[in-house]
C-alpha cells in the first residue's frame, strides 16, 4: 500500500470491492500522498450490512477451532511484516517509527489473546438448582451468545491497534463485524482486511469499509447492527449512544491523563526515573492518546525538584520526520490539529500560565510544551487537548493530590508514583478512573486487561476478553429430571 494511481480496493463481505468515489491519504509530515483509496457507496454499505445480518447464525455456529485459527494465521502475518506495517502506520498517521513498531507489537498480541480466548470463552458455567426444594433435579448450564453484527468505528492514533481491539474479539465470539477505519488513516485497517481474506471465516462475517464521517448515522442507527463499539472523541460518542438508545454501545472517549507524584517518591533516582516516564509519555506520538500524561499534580516536598527533571528530559526529545529511527516526536494528525493545540496554549498563557518549554508550531508538528500555574477555566485546564503539552500544579498532601486528579470532567487512567502500598490501596479507593497504574504514568495499557473509563471518558471496556463480553450476553439452559 503505497503510492499509487489506481485507488486500493476495500473489503465487503470478505471480497475487494471498489465504489465511485476515492479518498487520497496523506502524510502529516510532508504532505505526500500515501495512499489512495476506494470510498464504498451506500448500495455497497447496505449489501456489507445485509450480508453481516445473513451470516450471523453461521459464523455463530462455527468451531472454536476455526475462529482460533483465523486469529491465530493473522497473527503470524502481522510478525511476518511487522516493519512494513509499522512504515505504513508511520506514512499514513505521523506517529514515529519507533512508535509504530511498538504498535504492531502491540497488535500481534491483541491476535494471539484473541485466538487463547476463543478457544476457552464460552465453554459455560454450570450450576446446580438443588440449593432449594423446587429446583430438585435441575441443572443450569449458562453460555453466552452473540447479540448480532457489531459496527466498529476506529480512531486515527492507532489505526492498526485500535481496529485490531474492534475486530479480534468479534472473531473470537463469532459475531460479525463491520469495521470503519477513521478517514484519516484508513490503510492499517484495510491491511487487516488483506490479512482476514486469507483466512478460511465465513463469506459475510466481516467487511472493512472507509465510509465518510458524514455518512455514518445511518450505519449508526441501522437496526441490524446491534452492538456499536466506538473510540473517539466524546461529542460524537455521546451523540451516537444518543441516537441508538436500545442499542449495546461501547465508548472509549479520551480523557485529561493525571500523573500525580506523591512526597515518598523523594529519592534522586526516584524524581529522574519519574521525569523521564512524564517527558516520554507526555509528548509520545505527539501527544495524541488517550492516556497520554496531560497533568502532572506533585506534592510540594518535590515539586521544586522534579519540574526541572522534567523539563530537561522534555527539551531532549528529539523532533522531526517519524521514518527517522532517531524521532521521539513527529507530527501531529494534522495542521488543523496542531493549530487547535497552538491556540489552546496560548489561551492559556493569556489567562496567566507561564510557558516553562515548547509553545511553537512548525506546519503539523507542535513542539513538546510544558507550562504551570494553568487556569482550570481554559480549554487546556479541563479538556484533552490531544497534543504533546503537559502542566504541572503543586499540592499539599496526598488527599489535595487524589482531590486535584478528580477535579476533570474525564475519568480513564490516572498514575501515580509512590512506594507507599497503603497509598496505593488508598488511590485506587479514591480516584475516579477506569485505571490507576502505581509507579508509572497513566499511559500503561496491556492490551489484555479491562480498559475503560468511569465520568465523561465513556462506558464499557475494551480489553480481548472484556470486549467479548460485551459482544454477547448469557443465555441459561436449565437440564430437568437429573439424578444430581
Amino acid at each position: 500500500m503505497t503510492e499509487a494511481t489506481s485507488p486500493h480496493p476495500f473489503w465487503l463481505a470478505g471480497r475487494e470491492a471498489t465504489g465511485d468515489d476515492t479518498l487520497d491519504v496523506t502524510s502529516p509530515w510532508d504532505g505526500r500522498t500515501v495512499g489512495r483509496i476506494s470510498v464504498p457507496t451506500p448500495d455497497q454499505v447496505e449489501e456489507a450490512v445485509a450480508a453481516a445480518a445473513a451470516a450471523t447464525e453461521k459464523f455463530s455456529a462455527t468451531p472454536a477451532h476455526v475462529r482460533a485459527a483465523a486469529l491465530d494465521h493473522i497473527g503470524r502475518r502481522l510478525v511476518e511484516r511487522t516493519e512494513e506495517i509499522a512504515r505504513l502506520i508511520s506514512a499514513e498517521n505521523g506517529k514515529p517509527i519507533k512508535w509504530a513498531r511498538g504498535e504492531v507489537g502491540r497488535c500481534i498480541s491483541v491476535f494471539r489473546w484473541a485466538s487463547d480466548e476463543a478457544r476457552r470463552f464460552n465453554s459455560g458455567e454450570a450450576q446446580r438448582l438443588d440449593s432449594d426444594a423446587g429446583g430438585t433435579g435441575r441443572l443450569a448450564l449458562t453460555r453466552r451468545y452473540p447479540h448480532g453484527p457489531v459496527l466498529g468505528i476506529a480512531p486515527f492514533n492507532f489505526p492498526l491497534n485500535l481496529c485490531a481491539h474492534k475486530v479480534a474479539p468479534a472473531i473470537a465470539v463469532g459475531t460479525p463485524i463491520i469495521l470503519k477505519p477513521a478517514p484519516a488513516t484508513p490503510l492499517s485497517g484495510l491491511l487487516i482486511g488483506e490479512l482476514l481474506a486469507e483466512t478460511d471465516l465465513p463469506a459475510g462475517s466481516w467487511s472493512v469499509l472507509p465510509v465518510p464521517n458524514d455518512a455514518m448515522p445511518a450505519l449508526v442507527q441501522d437496526e441490524r447492527l446491534p452492538i456499536i463499539s466506538f473510540t473517539g472523541s466524546a461529542p460524537v460518542g455521546w451523540s451516537i449512544l444518543d441516537s441508538v438508545p436500545r442499542k449495546r454501545v461501547t465508548l472509549e472517549l479520551g480523557g485529561n491523563g493525571a500523573a500525580v507524584v506523591l512526597g515518598d517518591y523523594s529519592s534522586e533516582a526516584d524524581l529522574d526515573f519519574a521525569a523521564q516516564r512524564i517527558a516520554t509519555f507526555s509528548n509520545y506520538q505527539g501527544g495524541q492518546s488517550c492516556i497520554s500524561v496531560q497533568r502532572v499534580i506533585a506534592d510540594a516536598s518535590v515539586y521544586d525538584r522534579l519540574v526541572p527533571k522534567v523539563v530537561e528530559a522534555i527539551e531532549a526529545l528529539a523532533t522531526g520526520d517519524p521514518a527517522d529511527d532517531a524521532t521521539d516526536v513527529g507530527p501531529l494528525v494534522s495542521e488543523d490539529a496542531a493549530q487547535r493545540v497552538e491556540s489552546w496554549v496560548q489561551e492559556a498563557v493569556d489567562a496567566g500560565a507561564r510557558l516553562l518549554t515548547g509553545g511553537k508550531r512548525d506546519g503539523a508538528t507542535y513542539a513538546p510544551t510544558a507550562l504551570e500555574n494553568v487556569s482550570s477555566e481554559t480549554r487546556l485546564g479541563h479538556d484533552e487537548v490531544f497534543g504533546p503539552v503537559v502542566s504541572f500544579t503543586r499540592v499539599d498532601g496526598e488527599r489535595a493530590a487524589f482531590e486535584a486528579a478528580n477535579d476533570s470532567q474525564f475519568g480513564l487512567q490516572a498514575g501515580v508514583f509512590t512506594h507507599d502500598v497503603q497509598a496505593a490501596f488508598r488511590a485506587h479507593r479514591a480516584l475516579e478512573v477506569g485505571g490507576v497504574i502505581i509507579g508509572d504514568v497513566p499511559s500503561y495499557r496491556g492490551d489484555q486487561m479491562p480498559y475503560g473509563g468511569a465520568k465523561q471518558s465513556g462506558v464499557g471496556r475494551e480489553g480481548v476478553r472484556y470486549a467479548m463480553e460485551d459482544y454477547t450476553y448469557e443465555r441459561v439452559m436449565v437440564l430437568t429430571g437429573l439424578d444430581l
